[in-house]
């Protein structure tokens, strides 16, 4: 019985872990700095005739920014089309609009 309970009391745990993971992923991230240029880089084939080309871009790792490089992704259902995000600056200092399939 008393194994049942701990398992249960590390499980709760665990998911109230990842639930405060969630929040703190979708809160807004405000820089000082405004972000280099993007970095020219050369598009590699394609792997498939589906795949789309997102875009690489200057990204925040809390300490500055970091190139994170383009890439070819399948779109997750037909008709989409992908929107690259950018930096936004606004009273507080520069933000990241995340890119999405729309």
């Amino acid at each position: 019985m008393a194994k049942n309970k701990a398992v249960g009391t590390i499980a709760g745990l665990f998911l109230g872990a990842l639930s405060l993971a969630g929040v703190a992923a979708a809160q807004t991230v405000y820089v000082r700095v405004a972000p280099p240029p993007v970095v020219v880089q050369t598009r590699p084939v394609a792997p498939g005739p589906r795949y789309v080309w997102e875009p690489g871009y200057q990204s925040w790792n809390g300490r500055a920014y970091v190139w994170a490089p383009g890439r070819w992704a399948l779109p997750p259902r037909p008709g989409v089309v992908w929107v690259p995000g950018h930096w936004v600056h606004g009273p507080r200092g520069w933000f990241w609009v995340g890119g999405h399939w729309r």
